[in-house]
Parts: structure tokens; sequence; C-alpha cells
């Protein structure tokens, strides 16, 4: 827990580090996060924010089955990608994906300056995540990390 619970993003630091397997980690290496509410001691629930520099994405397209998310678009031209297709969202904008819906989801930069995203989301136990274009599945582990599968069940 910080000494004062104010505190300036700048001040924390970036880090790319992805907990995805080998196969699917190199594509989230243009992906950096501050964590900012981890910084800030908080249990309850996750608040990054998110650097994407240009032709990197948020992640692979993905579905939460407990855990929400809500996205909104500090800076850049952000291409959000869902079951539906795709959208361009700018600053002020923002996106939601209750959990459980299957709506898979991320952001690409498909632009040439860097798209700054305020992503937060719950920590709800016994969360899965689907992956619907890729070989994986996410397992929320109780020591709040994600284990990832294939599809067909084997470890990666």
């Amino acid at each position: 827990m910080p000494r004062h619970p104010a505190f300036d993003p700048a001040d924390l630091p970036e880090s790319n580090a992805t907990s995805y397997p080998a196969p699917y980690r190199e594509e989230n290496l243009r992906r950096h996060n501050r964590r900012l509410g981890q910084h800030a001691g908080l249990r309850n629930f996750g608040v990054n924010i998110t650097r994407i520099a240009p032709g990197g994405q948020s992640s692979h397209r993905h579905a939460h089955t407990r855990q929400d998310e809500f996205v909104y678009v500090l800076q850049g031209e952000a291409v959000l990608q869902t079951n539906d297709g795709e959208q361009i969202l700018g600053p002020g904008m923002c996106a939601g994906f209750p959990a459980g819906t299957g709506e898979a989801h991320r952001f690409l930069n498909r632009g040439d300056s860097d798209v700054l995203l305020l992503v937060m989301g719950d920590r709800s136990s016994g969360d899965e995540v689907i992956y619907p274009d890729i070989d994986m599945h996410g397992r929320l582990q109780p020591d709040g990390t994600f284990r990832f599968f294939r599809k067909d069940g084997t470890p990666y």
C-alpha cells in the first residue's frame, strides 16, 4: 500500500510482461501496463493504464466467464475487435464487457502513435477466459494468476 492514496501514474514502472504461453506471447510485447490498482493496494478490482505501441494489441481476443471489464480510451485511435467486427474508438470513448456474455474483444493500434487505455476489471474467483481465435483457454488460479491450456485441456 502506498504511503499516500494519491499518486502520479507516470511515476509507476511500465511492464510488458505477459503470462501467455510461448506460442502467443510475442504478439503482446508491444503492450505495456502501469498497474494502478495494485499500487493503490486494491484487492477487489484492477485498474491499469495500458499503452499499446503502433502495431500492437491489448491481448488476444478473449471473453471472461466471471469477470467484468471496462475500458476508457485516454489517447490515440484504438480499433476494438469484437464478435460483431471492428469499431474505431477515440479519446473519451469507452466499452464495457459484462462477464459471461461471450463477447470476445481486444484492442489494436493500427496508427503511428501510442494508444492509451484505462482498463478496469474485477477479480472474481473462478474466472475462465475463452480465446475463440487461438488454441488457448485460461483458468484463474487461487493465487490470482492465470494458467493456460490448449482447448483439448492439455497444459502449456
